[in-house]
């Protein structure tokens, strides 16, 4: 199970046999891990049901005085019969300085550590509750300071309203730059010459300015271009995100501005083992899976798997009793049946003449006397058949 959370089943059997000379086949691998992994799952959820139920206990003091942030994005992975869907994720991380610099990042003043994630193959109200589990457990109601770094999604403000409303919220700056780019590659087709370094000065303006010029000249390119549609609707997604693209004051606040945590998570968590070359999915096999990868990389197996043990005993007794319970119940149904078709055919009863009963008991006293009578001494069979001497 453990070999096959990390490589594919058939791999996972080598491995198996490699290191420990036990022969399984790739099905049987299958099979046990998914099993192992549904109770993982089962387990987690009953973690977030217990933390929502408690909901009124995760108001309170600060707990701790660091800096956490959460970002939120997701990855499609290939199912069954053609179909793709989306697996969510969620990266929770604190922020440290930087104190060793990238050649490629020279200007990164801060960094996330000790990062844990959260994946699941459901709906954004469904996934918002099941995560409540992992961001309850690592402090994040009740750290003092937190952010969310995003890529603007709906789903993922709603995310962030039922966790935490004060958090600030940050517009991935990557995200920022493609959707200048969009606007560049759209005016360029337009017909419209704009300056070759164009897109290079205002992503620095709008990471080391902020978002006020780089508005004012996106809108004066839409004035210019009023009949493009899909000009317009990049450009009112950047204006309704005014206030996340304050790039200048989140880095003097020491935050990060890029969600590159949870981009690398789609890789390391999700892809890494469900997106392979081949693989096509079963629905109901998908967040096992993810149970067990989290698990795997937020440094819990030991954990994970002694939780899903636990699990899958309890599952396996009560499904004991219930069985039990069902074959008791028709052995019951049986022989309340058989009592009532004995019941309808119970056989009549047939009253003896009382003179018939006389004769019969008259006739069993005869054996009765003769049984205690004894021959008399000089009865014949007494006699001895030779004369005594």
């Amino acid at each position: 199970m453990h070999f096959a959370t990390i490589v594919s089943f058939e791999k996972s059997a080598k491995f198996l046999m490699q290191h420990h000379k036990v022969y399984v086949s790739a099905s049987t691998s299958r099979r046990q891990t998914e099993a192992i992994g549904a109770c993982a799952e089962a387990v987690q959820d009953e973690q977030a049901k217990s933390v929502l139920q408690q909901s009124s206990t995760l108001d309170g003091e600060d707990i701790s005085s660091g800096k956490q942030v959460i970002s939120n994005d997701g990855s499609f992975i290939s199912l069954r019969g053609g179909v793709y869907a989306e697996v969510k994720t969620a990266v929770i991380g604190e922020v440290e300085e930087n104190k060793r610099h990238l050649k490629h990042r020279p200007d990164q003043e801060v960094k996330m550590t000790h990062l844990t994630y959260f994946s699941r193959m459901v709906n954004s109200e469904t996934f918002t509750e099941l995560a409540t589990s992992e961001v309850a457990r690592r402090g994040f109601f009740r750290t003092k300071q937190v952010c969310a770094v995003s890529d603007g999604a709906e789903w993922i403000q709603h995310f962030i309203d039922a966790h935490r409303t004060d958090a600030v919220r940050i517009l991935d700056f990557y995200h920022a730059s493609e959707y200048l780019s969009d606007i560049e590659e759209l005016i360029r087709n337009a017909g419209t010459a704009l300056p070759e370094n164009w897109l290079e000065e205002q992503c620095h303006v709008l990471k080391h300015q902020g978002p006020k010029k780089v508005l004012k000249e996106v809108n004066r390119l839409l004035k210019a271009h009023p009949e493009r549609d899909d000009l317009v609707k990049l450009v009112n997604y950047l204006q309704k995100r005014e206030k996340m693209m304050q790039y200048p004051l989140f880095q003097q606040q020491g935050w990060p501005i890029g969600s590159g945590s949870v981009e690398s998570a789609n890789t390391c968590v999700v892809q890494s083992r469900l997106k392979g070359s081949g693989m096509h999915w079963e629905t109901r096999n998908v967040n096992p899976m993810l149970a067990l990868r989290t698990g795997l990389c937020n440094d819990r197996w030991e954990d994970t798997r002694n939780q899903a043990f636990r699990q899958r005993l309890k599952t396996r007794q009560s499904s004991r009793l219930a069985h039990q319970k069902k074959r008791y119940e028709g052995f019951k149904q049986e022989v309340l049946r058989l009592l009532f078709f004995f019941s309808l055919h119970k056989p009549k009863r047939t009253d003896i003449p009382a003179t018939q009963t006389a004769l019969s008991s008259a006739s069993s006293c005869v054996p009765d006397a003769k049984k205690v009578c004894r021959p008399a001494q000089s009865h014949p069979w007494r006699r001895y058949p030779c004369a005594k001497k």
